[in-house]
């Protein structure tokens, strides 16, 4: 009896907690004292209740225009929606800032979080590529402002994974112009321009060398269908992009393919 009475108690303190704090978020949410209400919400913020935090703050940021709590409260506004992981919120909020605050208190916080965000929103690789883009700019404009800032090396990580993330969906795109082979039209041309190009703009990704190989396999299966005229150009075409290959990836596990690719290409090269 004693331990359910005193268990009833434990939950009737908690619910008064609970329901306690449940009214000071309402109270403030109606005053009128904008003080009040930013107070409130940088406790929410600590209190990681980042929805409230950023319901008042919205409220804020008009009213305290021009002052410093203006400042702060559109940066705090930013990093709640950060925080609770809504990210193109956080950024468009962030972006605002930086823009309205170009040498603001929180200017390097601000450009870093707002690229960091969108790199942790960029979808996957199949997908439509438009947020990874975003992400690559907003963290290359924080380096060029920020070059000795702390979060230097996390944020070139992340350009350098957001950048083999768009080399990958390149990859795939010529791939899928290599699978589709000679229907309707001659899609391996297709896939060699998608494959270099995809090199040329991200020439230190780690998918290089794969595409580089559909390079070489791409000519090779061209020049087997050309018709006979043309065949001995392109497989001397096919052997100048093995030479390439070997060169470059010497001990690379795919270097017997290359080779059976070569062979074939000397014999039609001399005839």
């Amino acid at each position: 009896m004693r331990k359910n009475i005193f268990q009833l108690l434990v939950m009737a303190v908690m619910c008064g907690l609970v329901l306690g704090a449940c009214g000071e978020y309402q109270r403030a949410q109606k005053s009128t004292d904008f003080n009040y209400k930013f107070d409130y919400a940088k406790r929410a913020f600590e209190d990681k209740k980042y929805v409230q935090a950023a319901t008042l703050l919205k409220d804020c940021i008009t009213v305290f225009k021009g002052s410093d709590k203006a400042e702060e409260s559109l940066y705090l506004l930013g990093l709640s929606h950060y925080e609770n992981k809504d990210y193109l919120n956080s950024g468009a909020y962030f972006h605002t800032y930086y823009t309205r605050y170009p040498k603001g208190k929180y200017a390097e916080l601000a450009r870093f979080y707002c690229g960091y965000g969108y790199y942790l929103d960029s979808p996957e690789p199949q997908l439509d590529q438009t947020g990874t883009i975003k992400a690559i700019e907003e963290l290359q404009g924080f380096l060029d402002y920020f070059p000795r800032s702390d979060k230097v090396s996390i944020a070139q990580n992340a350009i350098f994974e957001l950048q083999d993330k768009l080399t990958l969906k390149q990859l795939q795109n010529a791939q899928l112009y290599y699978n589709l082979g000679s229907y309707m039209g001659n899609n391996y041309e297709s896939a060699v321009i998608v494959a270099k190009n995809a090199i040329k703009d991200y020439p230190y990704s780690k998918y290089k060398e794969d595409l580089e190989l559909l390079v070489l396999k791409a000519r090779y299966q061209e020049a087997s269908m050309s018709v006979d005229e043309r065949k001995a150009d392109r497989f001397r075409d096919v052997i100048d992009e093995y030479y390439s290959f070997v060169n470059n990836y010497p001990d690379s596990p795919n270097r017997p393919e290359a080779e059976n690719i070569f062979k074939i290409a000397q014999k039609y090269a001399r005839e």
